[in-house]
């Protein structure tokens, strides 16, 4: 089985946030999610960019969480050409059961469930960076519009939150790493992949699956409250 799950009782997972990076005098993010993206929240679907600290967000596996941070920043502000290290992914409708097409930063983690995850690992929760998706179902990475923006959500402990596409996107605390390392909440059962575990896992559940569309059937989304 795999998609994009909601469970019960899931601690948080602990994993470095890559929100950004420096490149010569220009800036550019490689994850966060896109302005546009709507999320679950105590008063229904919402635009992330609408969110602000104090804010209810329905969460993974710790219900309503408050957002204390917002980070923003554009994809690339520099004059020339975006590097293509930061170029975000074109997911098409449907490629992950998604009504609609989407965009993906390339370094943002997403959440799946699949029993090759669990055969692996020996979970099938599995957090992994969504390049590794570049190549499923016509999924590609595309030079990004001029002026996009990319947003983080921050939470108290690191959260998985639902989006109404259906994609289960990993948020990270507003918490130095002094806090992470002596926080209760360090320890979790699902795994954040390292980039080879993570291609490993995709090559692993499209072998199992042949050509069909392995992504296209989520069996469970965000409860019924969290509506426009």
């Amino acid at each position: 089985m795999l998609g994009w799950m909601s469970a019960e009782n899931w601690g948080p997972k602990r994993v470095a946030e890559t929100t950004g990076a420096y490149d010569g005098g220009a800036v550019g993010a490689r994850s966060g999610l896109m302005t546009g993206t709507r999320v679950a929240t105590g008063i229904g679907w919402r635009a992330v960019e609408a969110l602000g600290v104090g804010d209810m967000v329905l969460t993974f596996d710790a219900g309503l969480q408050r957002i204390t941070k917002v980070t923003r920043q554009v994809i690339w502000n520099g004059p020339e050409m975006c590097p293509q290290r930061f170029w975000p992914l074109n997911v098409p409708a449907g490629a992950l059961g998604n009504r609609d097409a989407l965009t993906l930063l390339p370094d943002q983690y997403v959440m799946i469930e699949s029993d090759a995850g669990e055969d692996l690992f020996g979970d099938p929760f599995s957090l992994i960076k969504s390049k590794a998706l570049e190549g499923v179902n016509s999924i590609e990475a595309v030079p990004p519009a001029h002026g996009l923006e990319a947003i983080v959500l921050h939470f108290e402990y690191d959260q998985v939150i639902f989006a109404e596409c259906g994609v289960l996107y990993y948020c990270p605390s507003a918490a130095g790493l002094l806090e992470q390392a002596v926080s209760s909440h360090a320890v979790a059962p699902y795994k954040a992949l390292d980039s080879e575990e993570a291609d490993v896992l995709v090559m692993c559940i499209e072998s199992e699956h042949g050509e069909k569309n392995i992504w296209a059937t989520s069996e469970t989304a965000a409860p019924e409250y969290a509506v426009a």
